[in-house]
């Protein structure tokens, strides 16, 4: 029986970051604990409003790396409660090591489940 995993990484249907995280996840994302997950868009193509308390939000995946340690505070300070933590970026065409792996870290302490949402694809 596999493991309940610690992150789930959401991303919108029919995006470049769907193509890469199934077919070259960062290493941070491409371990047991970590299930990518494609949502349901819009019309617009933004991800369908899902469950969770939004503990941080940056609008691009670069931020993450920027804010590794806020991330892990956020994570921390949230407090117990039943909904999936939260972080959410804007938007993104990929996610690179370094921009995944603070949040697959926090994600690894964190007290409950925690997602790492991506609402829309980055307008190129």
């Amino acid at each position: 029986m596999a493991a309940e995993p610690i992150l789930i990484v959401q991303v919108p249907r029919g995006g470049a970051i769907e193509r890469q995280l199934q077919e070259q996840p960062p290493p941070s994302l491409a371990t047991a604990d970590v299930l990518i997950q494609i949502g349901p868009t819009d019309g617009e193509g933004n991800l369908e409003a899902l469950a969770g308390e939004v503990v941080f939000s940056v609008p691009g995946p670069q931020e993450l790396s920027r804010h590794g340690e806020d991330i892990q505070h956020a994570v921390r300070q949230a407090g117990t409660g039943t909904a999936p933590l939260v972080v959410e970026v804007g938007a993104a065409e990929e996610l690179l090591e370094e921009q995944a792996a603070p949040v697959a870290a926090a994600a690894r302490h964190a007290g409950r489940m925690a997602i790492l949402r991506v609402i829309r694809p980055s307008e190129t």
